[in-house]
């Protein structure tokens, strides 16, 4: 016989979900953005034939997007985290 309450094991199920959820929605919001742009620059610069200057700065927006959207994904947890205690 388990010395297990089912509580803790509801509880560690539910910790594995919300870091499952919180690693999912970290990975779309940084690679969205930064491939996301990027191509669009690739795409851009066969258009306008300026390679590789369209690409680059597809690259820089993607990368600030990305930490703007990961920037907000830590406010959003902190202010989570501060109204439970």
């Amino acid at each position: 016989m388990s010395d297990r309450k089912p509580s803790d094991n509801q509880t560690s199920s539910e910790t594995t979900m919300l870091l499952m959820g919180t690693f999912l929605d970290t990975t779309w919001r940084m690679f969205v953005p930064s491939v996301g742009f990027t191509l669009l620059g690739v795409w851009l610069d066969g258009q306008f034939d300026m390679k590789p200057w369209f690409m680059f700065a597809g690259i820089i927006v993607g990368f600030i997007g990305a930490g703007m959207l990961i920037r907000r994904q830590i406010s959003n947890v902190n202010s989570k985290k501060g109204a439970n205690k």
